[in-house]
């Protein structure tokens, strides 16, 4: 029985765990926190994407389609809440129209049912949205990703599962490697380094030169006090020359309505306020060549990005392209979110998962959205590597 130790207990790494132990290992799970699921898993959208927006036959896009009904599956198996409730993605002008159409055929390539509707087709499903057509995706869900983690945290009962458990250094040794913590050192056959925002830097403390960096970006979210101005979730059709989704709207599963995030750079790779500021961090970010690289591509869009995280106005001018009512006086201020971004030395983020690895060890290096929807399938892939690296 081969023993595999896992850095990182947020989703990705308890799913990997419980698809080791499944195949017979023995797991340990390091968490650095109090608590399961503390960063990512626990401060993000709560939806269970479809795989739309996907390059087709990407490792995200598999995951993500496949995932969506495993990970429904396995809520529902385990008394999660979820509810696959559809979603709209609405074009809001003419212009917008061309893209939406692509959005259409992508999905259609990676197997998600959706379907083009109208605006006033549109209004069946959302009363007070603004669009001149939308794309219906029926398979997309809400859930809770946190209790997600506890039901993964119960199937792991018979681990060792720990908590407050930072890694403070890793050796390879001859068949196996070792891993200091507070508590001791833990010897493994292999190790898997799910440590999400701080993959590269464990992957490093390991031996490896990863060949991407993590920066994080912030994504800033607000509650809506008006939540009949929301039935479900409404999406703005993404620019495919940015980087990242644009704000939406989103019905939680306790009927609160939370919009956003907007995507600025985190001081801290854990920097959930503007106030949170971390030297090394901000050092590393600072004399990481692609960081300047991506801020001279994006000048216009990081300064607009900025200044809406300052103005709750601004904030609101987004949100009511999609649904005109919205005001600045319908938002307040909710909990953010930070996002690992893996980023490449000239600037490019990294699209699509990256996994790395090397003799008895394998390090998951890029697991943005929708690394939460997929983290069944990703786990099936990870333990595959595994075992190809312990064999």
């Amino acid at each position: 029985m081969a023993h595999v130790v896992v850095v990182g207990g947020g989703i990705v790494g308890l799913a990997v765990a419980r698809e080791l132990a499944s195949r017979g290992s023995r797991v340990t799970v390091l968490e650095k926190e109090r608590r399961w699921g503390a960063h990512q898993s626990g401060h993000n959208s709560n939806v269970v994407h479809a795989g739309l927006y996907y390059k087709p036959g990407s490792l995200k896009a598999r995951m993500s389609v496949a995932g969506n009904a495993s990970m429904v599956a396995f809520a529902r198996e385990h008394g999660v809440p979820v509810e696959v409730c559809g979603k709209l993605v609405v074009a809001c002008s003419a212009d917008e129209l061309p893209r939406l159409h692509d959005l259409a055929a992508r999905a259609e390539a990676n197997g998600v049912p959706a379907k083009l509707i109208s605006a006033t087709e549109a209004l069946e499903h959302e009363p007070h949205v603004s669009c001149v057509a939308a794309l219906r995706v029926e398979s997309t869900a809400i859930i809770d990703f946190p209790a997600v983690c506890e039901a993964l945290v119960g199937e792991l009962a018979e681990h060792d599962l720990r908590l407050q458990s930072p890694v403070m250094a890793i050796r390879a040794v001859t068949g196996g490697v070792e891993v200091l913590t507070p508590q001791g050192v833990v010897r493994a056959d292999a190790l898997v380094n799910c440590a999400g925002l701080h993959s590269d830097r464990v992957a490093r403390m390991a031996g490896l030169t990863p060949r991407a960096t993590i920066v994080p970006f912030r994504g800033e979210y607000y509650e809506m006090t008006r939540t009949e101005l929301v039935r479900g979730l409404i999406y703005p059709v993404p620019d495919p020359t940015l980087p990242f989704l644009g704000v939406h709207l989103t019905r939680m599963l306790d009927g609160s309505v939370h919009a956003g995030p907007n995507a600025v750079l985190a001081l801290r790779r854990e920097g959930y306020r503007w106030r949170d500021f971390s030297f090394a961090d901000v050092t590393d970010v600072a004399k990481f060549p692609g960081t300047w690289k991506l801020a001279r591509r994006y000048a216009k869009t990081g300064l607009e990005e900025v200044l809406r995280s300052l103005s709750r106005k601004r904030f609101a001018a987004s949100l009511a392209r999609l649904v005109p009512e919205v005001t600045e006086a319908d938002i307040v201020r909710a909990e953010a979110g930070v996002r690992a971004q893996a980023m490449l030395p000239d600037g490019s983020l990294v699209d699509d998962f990256l996994v790395e690895s090397a003799p008895r060890q394998v390090h998951v290096l890029n697991a943005p959205s929708p690394a939460a929807t997929g983290s069944l399938e990703i786990a099936k892939h990870v333990a595959d590597l595994t075992r190809s690296v312990i064999e």
